[in-house]
């Protein structure tokens, strides 16, 4: 049910804040451009997408959002995409490993499902991520 991505939120002073729906965004090709595609766990070179510190900033008046990524599964993936995080000045309300529930996932590989099971393979066989479209 909803009550399962929601998340019990405090804002730093400790006040309740009660409970947000939580929006999930993957790290590269969301935040990160990624237009130099993978470079090493901690090489990040690329700057974030356009507008994405604004979008986010106003994302988390509503909701919690949570950065899951690949990169986190390695040694120093986690502080890695931190670093990155803060560097830029974008402020999450977490970065894991694992995909919580969540209200929506944001990424730039997905394909949303619009119920159609039969037109999948198509989808799958013509997706380019968006960063590829013009590149």
């Amino acid at each position: 049910g909803i009550g399962s991505i929601r998340q019990y939120y405090t804002n730093p002073g400790g006040v309740n804040m009660g409970f947000k729906q939580t929006v999930v965004f993957d790290f590269d090709g969301v935040i990160n451009s990624y237009l130099s595609g993978w470079q090493g766990i901690d090489m990040i070179p690329d700057p974030p997408v356009d507008g994405i510190k604004e979008a986010i900033d106003n994302i988390r008046r509503k909701y919690r959002v949570v950065v899951v990524s690949t990169r986190c599964h390695q040694e120093g993936g986690i502080e890695a995409i931190e670093a990155y995080l803060k560097k830029h000045g974008i402020v999450v309300d977490k970065v894991t490993m694992h995909k919580p529930p969540a209200k929506v996932y944001i990424d730039d590989r997905a394909i949303a499902f619009d119920g159609d099971a039969i037109s999948l393979k198509d989808k799958i066989d013509s997706f380019i991520p968006w960063n590829k479209k013009y590149h």
